[in-house]
């Protein structure tokens, strides 16, 4: 578990506060019950030493005291059965009576040797061999003095009783405290369970379904007023994202036309009537250097404008099933020519047939634009592989290179729009074609990973869902599949020769 949660802090603050209480309740109950019992001891024997003094009382006035408070003592309050201590004094501090052993041997009688008139306070406590006893004291005036009563007993029985509680209750505190635990655990988890879901489902909300919106279970607590504030959130999102995603969409779409009508202008300037109008060099220097930067603007224009079809869910409207293995050797085979011209090697390996769902011209723009990197950032004599496998209902395609690299610090970035790691490797590019390439693969149900070392290579992992997973439509993929190829081919080699999708690097 982690400890940093909010479900493990509740837990352990639950624990422990359950453990203070039992601990606090337990103390209080253990001091209470040896009140209790020694309050009624006290009271025991306070009545059995009034008994006695009323034995005195009539005794004193007979021939033979000691022998009639003897008899009566052993009779009526039976000290030595009773597992009592009792002591008369006459007022000469001499001892008229003393109770024999206790049945149960708790304490010797003979070592008692304490002088009531030496105690202040009654009841009172005294250590006999190695026991405590508690007695109580009445003094009873008689016409020949002052008589002094002391009943006692061992406290042996109510130490032994208070161990006993004491150590019932240490041996249930770990019990007491991992029912605190469980069922804080369960109390802890079935309230949060609500805000678990909550975090799950916003999770998998993003800018692709902003659209949806939480469960609101009508409690009229906390949650359903989070619920409906994040909703409400949620809600102001998918306003702006569209907002923007309009916007996106209608500046790319009207900036399109201006744009190649001035390239065009241009052109007919520069290469048509350069000998009519009969430029000077520097003249058409500056007209070829308008129209480079015309052309870099078409690109991030159509760029633009393809992210916003494809966040519109454009990728998703041309599904079909298709073989992975097959588009990706077809690819390979068609940029080799561009590899043989810069000197590097494209080499694939395959397995027969792995099939998914998707726009296949959109995916093989996605092959077309990452061999594209690897052709422009690898050296003359790399080389560049592909390699197509299926692992757990996940079709995987790596495309590694031997050239020059990410740095590290620029591997987390290098899928955001418009960044590019310098301009010494951007090669003329706008950084929209790895953000692309991202917007494609998360459109298809599937993601895109990069690893990368300076100086040694790049390796980018495409995964995509098999055709079995996906939930969504298909076409019949023998009338369909041969339509899409047609139009891939033309679509590729217009990708190929205008740079339409440049890398971010």
């Amino acid at each position: 578990m982690n400890t940093r949660s909010l479900v493990f802090r509740l837990i352990l603050w639950y624990a422990t506060l359950l453990t203070i209480a039992f601990a606090l309740v337990g103390t209080v109950t253990l001091f209470g019950v040896e009140q209790y019992v020694e309050n009624n001891l006290e009271n025991t024997l306070a009545r059995r030493a009034q008994q006695a003094a009323e034995i005195v009382s009539h005794a004193v006035d007979t021939s033979d005291v000691k022998k009639i408070i003897a008899t009566e003592i052993e009779d009526r309050l039976t000290p030595e059965f009773s597992n009592r201590f009792v002591r008369i004094t006459n007022p000469d501090d001499n001892e008229l009576y003393r109770s024999g052993a206790p049945a149960d041997h708790s304490f010797n009688p003979a070592l008692f040797s304490e002088r009531l008139s030496n105690q202040s306070s009654s009841p009172y406590k005294i250590l006999l061999d190695r026991n405590t006893l508690l007695v109580a004291v009445t003094r009873v005036a008689t016409a020949r003095g002052i008589y002094t009563i002391e009943v006692g007993s061992s406290l042996e029985q109510i130490q032994s009783v208070e161990d006993h509680l004491l150590t019932l209750a240490l041996l249930m505190l770990p019990v007491l405290i991992g029912v605190a635990v469980g069922s804080g655990y369960f109390l802890v988890n079935r309230a949060l369970k609500p805000v678990s879901n909550i975090a799950r489902h916003a999770e998998q909300i993003t800018h692709h379904n902003l659209s949806e919106r939480l469960d609101v279970t009508p409690t009229g607590d906390e949650l359903e007023r989070l619920s409906v504030s994040l909703n409400r959130m949620i809600a102001r999102l998918d306003e702006a994202f569209q907002n923007s995603r309009r916007f996106l969409a209608d500046a790319s779409h009207e900036l399109r036309t201006p744009l190649t009508i001035i390239k065009g202008e241009l052109e007919e300037l520069a290469l048509r009537r350069r000998n009519v109008l009969q430029l000077d060099r520097e003249t058409q220097d500056k007209i070829g250097n308008v129209l480079e930067e015309m052309q870099r603007l078409i690109v991030i224009v159509e760029g633009l404008f393809a992210l916003s079809r494809l966040d519109a869910g454009e990728a998703q409207r041309e599904w079909v099933t298709f073989n992975l293995v097959e588009l990706v050797a077809t690819t390979a085979d068609q940029m080799k020519l561009l590899a043989d011209d810069a000197g590097l090697t494209i080499q694939y390996a395959t397995q027969q047939s792995i099939s998914v769902t998707g726009d296949r011209s959109r995916l093989k723009q996605v092959v077309v634009n990452l061999i594209d990197n690897a052709i422009k950032y690898t050296p003359l004599g790399g080389s560049i592989w592909l390699q197509v496998n299926s692992v757990h209902n996940q079709a995987h395609l790596e495309i590694s290179d031997t050239g020059i690299g990410i740095p590290a610090e620029a591997l987390p970035r290098v899928f955001d729009r418009f960044f590019r790691v310098d301009k010494a490797r951007s090669r003329g590019g706008a950084g929209l074609g790895l953000a692309i390439v991202k917007s494609i693969c998360l459109a298809h149900g599937g993601n895109i990973f990069v690893e990368s070392q300076l100086g040694k290579g790049s390796r980018f992992t495409i995964s995509l869902p098999l055709a079995k997973t996906i939930a969504s439509e298909t076409y019949s993929t023998v009338h369909a599949e041969t339509d899409i190829r047609n139009r891939a081919e033309v679509s590729t080699t217009s990708i190929v020769n205008t740079n339409t999708l440049e890398s971010t690097e």
